[in-house]
């Protein structure tokens, strides 16, 4: 499967969803990240989806008409934005940092495989920054919102706008840099050395 549109079954009927319960597309979005995790990105394909969950490859493309838009899809119901809000920006920050090395631990090697196959993809590439970065950007900027708001922090701190790429960085990095995932302990550990003095906070 691509995210080719010559790579769909015939256009007839294809612009209706068909309805299945959350249940179901809940079994096709594990088998997608399973395959992925197994096979990787090249490997997966709609035809293998629809065997290990006994449905047509048609309801497949009509529920999601490109692979791209069908990892992104799964890639968003297995990731929840996280809601932090402790009332306090330092703590906030530790807070998002122990969610975010939660997720890391069962996803690292996925997220490298498909951020390689990104670079290839363009459609992957913006499918991942919608399912993906963008709603851990959105998190951490409400984060440091509030905390400007609060005072914690002039909303001209230099090192505030570099607060996610530090985050998100070690994040995606540490594996590739030490051989180990950016566990929820390091990247607590991380905002203590590094995030926190930089804001002028303990």
């Amino acid at each position: 499967m691509t995210s080719q549109a010559a790579d769909r079954p015939g256009q007839a009927g294809s612009s209706r969803r068909s309805k299945i319960t959350p249940e179901r597309e809940q079994e096709f979005f594990d088998a997608v990240l399973d395959q992925l995790r197994e096979c990787g990105y090249d490997s997966l394909t709609m035809e293998g989806i629809a065997a290990s969950t006994r449905c047509s490859k048609s309801t497949l493309y009509r529920q999601w008409k490109t692979k791209p838009q069908f990892v992104a899809a799964a890639l968003r119901s297995h990731r929840r934005t996280r809601c932090v809000d402790t009332g306090s920006l330092a703590d906030d920050l530790r807070a998002a940092a122990r969610a975010m090395g939660d997720l890391s631990g069962r996803d690292t090697q996925l997220l490298q495989a498909l951020a390689h196959a990104a670079t290839q993809d363009p459609e992957l590439q913006r499918a991942l920054r919608e399912a993906v970065v963008e709603p851990e950007l959105a998190a951490l900027k409400e984060i440091i919102r509030r905390g400007v708001e609060r005072g914690e922090v002039p909303a001209d701190h230099p090192a505030l706008e570099y607060i996610p790429a530090q985050l998100l960085g070690v994040l995606r990095l540490r594996p590739l840099l030490e051989g180990e995932s950016a566990d929820p302990d390091y990247l607590v550990r991380f905002v203590e050395a590094a995030v926190l003095p930089a804001l002028g906070l303990t």
